[in-house]
């Protein structure tokens, strides 16, 4: 990881400002998104998007066509530019052959992308943003943040002080006050322009419109006040027909900025007529230039194709717990968060995403809020597996993930010998600095747990003593530990075992099996995951069992969802893991279905729980009810803490890759848990625990923090 991304995020989190800003509209903004989709059927909504802009991918060639034939005939020109250069080539020279000396603007990434204003000014032309957010960052001599409210990482008090350096005078911190002013010296320039430049947020093959969402009512004026209009607007922006902007208009606000509806949607279908100064009727000149810029060879990427479904509504930016730490300027380039990771892959190149791909923490919400159904997290997976293969890994990831953790022995043998040699670092709280063999970032004082003395596995290797079998037994599970719970807490896996055990089933350990893989695929060696998929499928087949039971949800997901995905050409591994894949099940969902069917009997547990939903356990499998009946019935009270399933920053090695940032997003999770006033906090993720556990030991309040296992094991009758 680069000095200068650590050097950024470390300046983002000392701006109290920045984070004031963003930290207010990310509280904000679930409940107005909310309100905003009541009464919609936002699956269904998106489902259509979904649809209508993979359609749109699948025949960009013949959309475009349609279109520009389509805008001619309306007496608009269009240009198709392959690169962002001739697109800054055009655009400019089209200005100095019609002798422009002032350019207004409306909102547009596209120009962002292609660094049009810079361009324009080197040929010594007048260009002014007329959105009241990028006029803002004009003057101040930044770049957007955010790719809706570029000037949202800005407080007030900044704005004004930007207001007052242009005008010279004392501008106070009204905002109504700070509008009228941007009003009235923007209007000035919309009659002295000679040129207007807008974006598009939707471009219509059947009829050649040009769709723009805006609130200003500055974009109707960049399109109608100057006599010569430019359009730039990227491929992705293209729709087969009339009635396919509505599901688009309809999601685009209510995830942008949580409105039903913006103050202006304007469709343009060739250039407006006009009156001049003499009062003539004259017919303005329109441009359409219709921006590649790598588009299409994101369409002909059978993987990141899925990215053209964006509609560029930043909801994922909106919801992203690390973009609310450090905004845009860190977390990303023209386009931020993690779409703009993607973008910038490929619309400025590999490279210049790599620093940011780390940022992601993966906790998988900006797909759940994504209205064009993105699966961004995987994407981003699967850019740091590109940039592994062209740039290669780190030697100390390149040793874990090609000679460690392929060698199930060799992995577990230094895991065994650091459990022996650990006793120094030991502080007398019981925990450590650090774990061995994590081999990247600066943890600084973590306050990890120890490597157990003795491994869940050793517990297994002559069965299990004292089990009563005489009652007969329901069917056979075999527990698939993960590393967490086999070699760090071994309790988890002996209390989820007692738990099955008292309903009846008989349980065995694989002594084969090994780490699920997930760690390589997210470092970029799926290659890595998926020879170890091939172990643990063939461990967990020695012994048929009838259920493959988990205590982690990464591990459930990995043997769930992602073995099968990876290893469908292997003729034979392929089919063994998708019959494996139907008998893996998570802990709570398997306990929660069994003891509804045939009951559990469990000791009445008097006390108030609260739940934090882990990320992949809520996400990536949709389990969030069944933890919860289980905790009632225990007979324990279940306090909801607020935001329960926002990320408790752990996520695998990100913890200690971006300490600073890990703990972030924890404190506000600690804040949650200890205002919910529960005695004891349960979750169904041993990393979250560890993660958990670990916060709540630094604050002094002392809530504890149980497995739900952990938690059953104690009442089972």
């Amino acid at each position: 990881m680069s000095r200068e991304i650590k050097h950024d995020i470390k300046e983002a989190l000392s701006n109290e400002n920045l984070r004031g800003a963003l930290g207010r509209f990310g509280d904000a903004y679930p409940a107005s998104r909310e309100a905003a989709y009541a009464n919609k059927d936002f699956s269904a909504l998106r489902e259509k998007i979904r649809s209508i802009k993979k359609y749109a991918a699948d025949n960009m060639e013949d959309l475009a066509r349609s279109f520009s034939e389509k805008a001619a005939r309306r007496g608009a020109i269009v240009y198709r530019a392959e690169t962002a250069a001739q697109a800054r080539e055009y655009i400019v020279s089209l200005a100095l052959e019609r002798g422009v000396k002032t350019v207004v603007k409306s909102k547009s990434m596209a120009s962002e992308e292609i660094h049009l204003n810079s361009a324009l000014a080197a040929a010594g032309l007048d260009v002014a943003e007329t959105d009241l957010g990028e006029w803002i960052i004009q003057l101040s001599g930044q770049r957007p943040s955010h790719m809706v409210m570029p000037a949202i990482h800005m407080t007030r008090g900044e704005v004004a002080g930007v207001f007052s350096k242009e005008t010279r005078e004392d501008v106070p911190s009204d905002i109504p006050y700070m509008v009228k002013l941007a009003r009235e010296r923007l209007r000035r320039k919309f009659l002295s322009a000679e040129m207007g430049i807008s974006g598009a947020n939707i471009a219509v093959a059947e009829t050649g419109t040009v769709v723009m969402v805006t609130n200003e009512g500055n974009g109707r004026l960049t399109t109608t006040l100057p006599p010569l209009h430019v359009v730039l607007v990227g491929l992705e922006k293209l729709v087969a027909g009339l009635l396919d902007t509505v599901p688009i208009l309809e999601a685009l606000p209510r995830s942008a900025t949580g409105q039903k509806i913006t103050s202006y949607v304007t469709m343009l279908t060739g250039p407006a007529e006009a009156v001049d100064a003499e009062g003539n009727r004259v017919k303005k000149e329109m441009h359409i230039v219709i921006l590649d810029n790598g588009r299409t060879n994101m369409r002909d990427d059978p993987v990141f194709k899925e990215a053209l479904q964006c509609v560029r509504c930043a909801s994922c930016l909106n919801v992203c717990p690390v973009f609310q730490l450090v905004g845009g300027h860190v977390f990303g380039h023209t386009y931020t968060g993690g779409i703009g990771t993607i973008l910038t892959a490929f619309f400025e190149g590999l490279e210049k995403s790599a620093a940011i791909q780390s940022l992601c923490i993966g906790c998988e919400r900006c797909k759940e809020f994504c209205p064009g159904k993105i699966d961004i997290p995987r994407l981003i997976s699967e850019l740091r597996v590109r940039q592994a293969r062209e740039k290669g890994l780190p030697l100390s990831q390149r040793v874990l993930l090609k000679t460690v953790l392929p060698s199930r022995k060799m992995f577990h043998g230094l895991l065994r010998a650091a459990s022996r040699v650990q006793k120094p670092l030991l502080s007398g709280e019981g925990a450590i600095r650090h774990l061995p063999f994590i081999l990247s970032g600066d943890g600084g004082d973590l306050k990890l747990p120890p490597i157990a003395p003795t491994p869940l596995r050793d517990l297994f290797r002559d069965g299990r003593p004292g089990r009563d079998e005489s009652s007969g037994i329901k069917g056979l599970v075999g527990i698939f530990a993960g590393c967490m719970v086999d070699f760090v807490y071994p309790g988890i896996g002996l209390s989820m075992v007692k738990v099955l055990e008292k309903m009846g089933y008989r349980v065995i350990f694989p002594q084969g099996q090994t780490c699920c893989g997930y760690p390589a695929r997210q470092m970029g060696a799926p290659e890595v995951m998926g020879f170890i998929a091939r172990q643990n499928l063939k461990a967990m087949g020695e012994k048929p069992v009838d259920y493959i039971i988990t205590p982690c949800p990464t591990c459930t997901h990995a043997l769930k969802n992602i073995y099968p995905e990876m290893l469908r050409q292997d003729k034979n591994y392929g089919p063994q893991a998708e019959a494996m894949s139907a008998r893996v099940h998570d802990f709570a969902e398997f306990v929660c279905r069994e003891a509804k069917e045939s009951g559990l009997l469990l000791k009445p547990l008097k006390q108030k729980i609260t739940y934090h939903d882990s990320c992949h356990l809520k996400r990536s499998l949709g389990i969030d009810a069944e933890p919860r009946e289980l905790i009632k019935m225990a007979g324990a009270e279940l306090v909801e803490m607020k935001d329960s399933d926002l990320c408790c920053g752990f996520g695998g090695s990100y913890f200690m890759k971006h300490p600073e940032l890990s703990d972030q997003i924890l404190g506000r999770k600690l804040e949650n848990i200890i205002a919910s006033g529960a005695g004891t906090v349960a979750v169904e993720c041993p990393g979250c625990l560890l993660q958990i556990r670990r916060g709540l030991s630094f604050t002094g309040n002392k809530p504890g923090v149980k497995h739900l296992a952990e938690i059953l094991a104690g009442q089972v009758e």
